[in-house]
């Protein structure tokens, strides 16, 4: 039989077989795909191949070729993969300027990750309804940063309503993963969005302003015909890997734009002469922050270390 993995539970998964039955599946313990070294080897959005047994526990024996996947470093600082995704045509990073705080550094960490795996990706800021003036100027003014370098971004409220309708246009009709950090709103967002989904949505805690972990593992739902999104859980950080040093410029597009023009061809872009991005850093066409985070990412590389 064949399906699509549709939920992550941990110990098993939920395959959606092509005559639309949910199916209990489980791998074996030696069960790996060839060149990924993953924490597991099955994600949500898979396309694979399963047996049905005598006790109603499915065993998936193949997965097909895969489009695409995101991946993300687990929080126990393993140099596996963690496969967050896999065949999927964008990203929905939820972020949010307060209630929690989301840091430029985390959202360039998946942007850059959304680059090095080749997946359009989308900054959708929640709840806008609570924002100060002055957190709502900061927002414009990552809306010119980001919309500059060329990512789509919208402001929405999952408590009033505003834009959702758009959000629901840039769904349509594709398999979207959301993610973000803990306490952004995603899971109120789906319900906004479908509100047949009654997905449980969780309380930010008032001690720390951060938030509390409500979808365990990541789940695909058909939330319109032909239009799936994959909920994955809320993280705190987000952890780069399999970056090569020479290679994270690259998915930073306007610095590998200016790198262009720098003197040398393996051009690092830190204390080198005739550095093209260092001068568009100092006139102001490359953000501080960007190149924060850019820095950020090379540290990782050097020392392994992650925020």
């Amino acid at each position: 039989m064949q399906g699509l993995v549709v939920r992550n539970t941990g110990s098993s998964f939920l395959v959606k077989s092509d005559d639309s039955l949910v199916y209990e599946c489980r791998v074996k313990g030696n069960f790996r795909i060839k060149g990924i070294k993953s924490t597991s080897p099955v994600a949500v959005g898979d396309r694979v191949s399963f047996v049905m047994m005598e006790d109603g526990i499915g065993w998936i024996t193949e997965i097909e070729e895969r489009k695409n996947y995101i991946v993300r470093r687990p929080a126990n600082l393993s140099k596996q993969l963690h496969i967050i995704a896999a065949n999927v045509e964008q990203l929905i990073l939820v972020v949010t300027i307060s209630h929690p705080e989301t840091s430029t550094i985390f959202i360039d960490r998946v942007l850059a990750t959304a680059e090095a795996y080749r997946i359009p990706a989308t900054l959708v800021v929640n709840k806008c309804d609570l924002y100060t003036e002055e957190e709502l100027e900061y927002l414009r003014m990552l809306q010119v940063l980001y919309e500059g370098i060329g990512y789509g971004f919208l402001a929405v409220s999952a408590v009033t309503g505003e834009n959702i309708e758009k959000l629901k246009s840039i769904l349509e009709g594709k398999i979207s993963v959301l993610s973000g950090n803990s306490g952004v709103g995603k899971s109120s967002l789906i319900n906004a969005i479908s509100p047949d989904m009654a997905v449980k949505t969780g309380e930010i805690s008032n001690i720390h302003d951060k938030g509390m972990h409500t979808t365990t593992f990541s789940e695909m739902f058909e939330i319109f015909p032909n239009t799936y999104l994959i909920d994955t859980p809320g993280v705190k950080g987000f952890g780069t890997i399999d970056f090569k040093k020479e290679e994270v410029s690259h998915f930073f597009p306007e610095i590998f734009r200016a790198s262009a023009d720098c003197r040398f061809g393996n051009c690092m872009h830190l204390k080198e002469p005739g550095c093209a991005v260092k001068k568009a850093l100092e006139e102001h066409y490359i953000s501080e922050s960007r190149y924060s985070s850019y820095l950020s990412i090379l540290e990782d590389c050097d020392e392994g270390k992650y925020r």
